[in-house]
């Protein structure tokens, strides 16, 4: 599982960092998360093939998370693109969108499909046989969603030396890897876990920006691989996270804590601070595993 971050800097683009963005690479799909301005240029920078995104995820309807999409599908038209794309967001999305293509009369030549978002409980909004995404409510200014990519259990490890030794027949390997247990070509029926031994733990990634602190989250992200969670605000300017919606550095540390989460990562971070450093050192003050997002930069788990 691989993320790459194209922006993960709060409200206004500045000519050194850009506003909320970012790919997933999960069991060989590429999603691609929010889309501020400047996107389609830091998916060129990092070398991420525009082929390849076809489903974009966008958290809710504030500019520094969606005003580059409509310019990266009009990009997508100009390069002859043919490949459907899908975008998951909330209500009003394909509205904002189609009235730009419209006016600009720049219609896609390519398939181009709107799942909007309402409701306030999770929803399955994605699913195939190798992965699933869910939606996060979370609590913000206006209707957001967080997301939950979650690979599912792969197929078991097959021992082939184990396997050759009890003379099982190469026509039953796919079962085996499936769970089953088998007979043999002597007429023994042999035990799934003597030949075979537990996959992979399927990885999970969850999305939480933009919100305050909002522990509801906490039962469905429970044991994430990775958790991306805002922290917007310092402890120096805790009085300025519950007015504007957005959590500190302490808040979203606390959740990973309680989430019992592997890693977290933080970004989304006021353009007030000189320095991302005192968010990676306020946050380890309650959760040991804390990494800091910043453009550009890829985590691999």
């Amino acid at each position: 599982m691989k993320l790459t971050i194209l922006g993960c800097y709060a409200a206004t683009p500045r000519s050194f960092t850009n506003p909320t963005a970012q790919v997933l690479d999960i069991n060989n799909h590429l999603f691609m998360i929010d889309c501020g301005e400047g996107s389609q240029v830091e998916l060129r920078r990092n070398k991420i093939k525009f082929s390849k995104i076809k489903h974009i995820f966008i958290s809710h309807l504030h500019g520094d998370h969606c005003f580059g999409l409509v310019g990266l599908i009009s990009t997508f038209r100009l390069l002859n693109r043919d490949t459907e794309l899908h975008v998951y967001g909330p209500k009003g999305i394909k509205e904002i969108i189609t009235l730009q293509l419209k006016l600009s009369n720049s219609w896609t030549n390519y398939p181009l499909y709107f799942h909007e978002l309402e409701s306030k409980k999770s929803q399955l909004i994605y699913e195939d046989d190798k992965v699933t995404v869910e939606t996060i409510p979370l609590k913000h200014r206006i209707y957001t969603n967080g997301f939950l990519f979650k690979e599912k259990p792969g197929l078991r490890k097959l021992l082939i030396n184990e396997a050759v030794e009890r003379n099982i027949d190469v026509a039953l390997y796919q079962s085996l890897k499936m769970g089953k247990d088998v007979v043999s070509n002597d007429g023994e029926t042999i035990a799934n876990h003597l030949v075979t031994t537990d996959p992979e733990t399927p990885k999970s990634y969850a999305y939480c920006s933009d919100t305050m602190y909002y522990p509801e989250i906490i039962p469905q992200i429970k044991n994430a691989t990775v958790l991306y969670h805002e922290s917007t605000f310092l402890e120096e300017n805790k009085e300025l996270a519950e007015p504007t919606k957005h959590s500190t550095a302490i808040e979203a540390a606390t959740i990973a804590k309680d989430a019992e989460v592997k890693n977290l990562i933080l970004g989304h971070y006021s353009t007030r601070y000189g320095s991302i450093l005192p968010f990676k050192s306020e946050a380890e003050t309650v959760f040991p595993r804390v990494q800091l997002a910043d453009d550009g930069k890829t985590f691999n788990f």
